[in-house]
């Protein structure tokens, strides 16, 4: 990788436990605790959901016990067409080995069998009033985040008219400053600064900030910046895919590809990532070129390549004035 970008060691999440996962997400997911908290130490290790229908219909081979478990409308119906030992049985076995914890969607009020037995296993029951495919596809995604791998970077990212931006380059070049003026334009949005917390998450790489930093840039001659106070709320957002990296470089490279025909991507964390190296230079307007390389990558990405447009009709040109000589 020929661009300045120093990533520290990339973390990896092994297990949340289950305290730590309703503390953070109980008021998003509508969370309540229906019994003791003796399960909360319990760790969550599989960043998905399981519905335990089979499990209750009594095949166990394949069940995937180390996930969370939810019921809704239809396994609480079921169980409670079976009759008392059958229901007890059933209801044992996903309580048995490593289950985190259980939650009723939908509001649905959990069998007294259900508390009995989490009292017996220490398991935490909780319900939501969240109906069950909305409560499993937000859950899904909290925890995917939960144990994305992740790690940081020496730069500044922003949202570009859309596009996220990671901006990185020397120390001194003027990364947060052309930040700065992206948002002051009205045209960026400000993810982090200095510290950018970037994670693998679904085939993406999603950028942040350490949570202490939200909101601030620090530009030299001026200090620390709260953008959201200067600006307001669409100065800031909170987490950006990471669509196109930009390289500031003091000075100017005679040796620079003059046409933009070089886009190669660079691999971040398993992502390929294109990249853009800019120069900067006294006299040059940097928010202004950035914003210019962000829409002319969109319009890449829609298929329409200005710099091999106009390679082609060079190409062309020249290949009419050898027929007609």
């Amino acid at each position: 990788m020929n661009i300045p970008l120093k990533l520290s060691d990339v973390k990896t999440v092994q297990q949340v436990s289950v305290k730590n996962f309703y503390d953070a997400n109980h008021e998003q997911l509508q969370l309540r605790l229906l019994n003791s908290p003796k399960g909360f130490s319990r760790p969550i290790t599989v960043p998905s959901i399981n519905r335990p229908g089979l499990a209750l219909s009594g095949f166990y081979e394949h069940f995937e016990h180390r996930r969370i478990q939810v019921f809704g409308a239809a396994e609480v119906a079921y169980i409670q067409s079976l009759p008392e030992d059958m229901r007890r049985s059933r209801l044992e076995a996903v309580f048995r080995g490593d289950t985190p914890c259980i939650i009723f969607a939908r509001g649905m009020a959990a069998p007294e069998d259900v508390f009995e037995l989490a009292d017996r296993y220490s398991v935490c029951v909780f319900m939501t009033d969240l109906v069950t495919i909305k409560f499993v596809n937000a859950a899904t995604i909290i925890l995917e985040k939960a144990f994305a791998e992740s790690t940081t970077a020496h730069g500044c990212m922003v949202d570009l008219r859309g596009l996220g931006v990671l901006i990185v380059g020397e120390s001194g070049v003027g990364k947060s400053e052309a930040a700065l003026g992206l948002v002051e334009h009205g045209v960026g949005s400000l993810v982090a600064d200095d510290i950018v917390r970037l994670r693998h998450i679904g085939g993406d790489l999603v950028a942040s900030a350490p949570e202490m930093s939200y909101g601030f840039i620090e530009v030299r001659g001026l200090g620390v910046i709260n953008v959201v106070t200067l600006f307001g709320l669409k100065a800031f957002r909170k987490e950006k895919r990471v669509d196109l990296i930009i390289v500031l470089k003091p000075g100017i490279d005679l040796d620079m590809d003059r046409l933009g025909l070089e886009r190669e991507p660079v691999s971040l964390m398993g992502v390929r990532i294109p990249y853009v190296k800019l120069p900067v230079a006294p006299g040059r307007d940097t928010s202004r070129l950035l914003e210019v390389v962000a829409l002319e990558h969109s319009m890449r990405t829609e298929g329409f390549e200005m710099a091999g447009e106009f390679n082609r009709q060079l190409q062309r040109r020249v290949a009419e004035g050898k027929r007609m000589s």
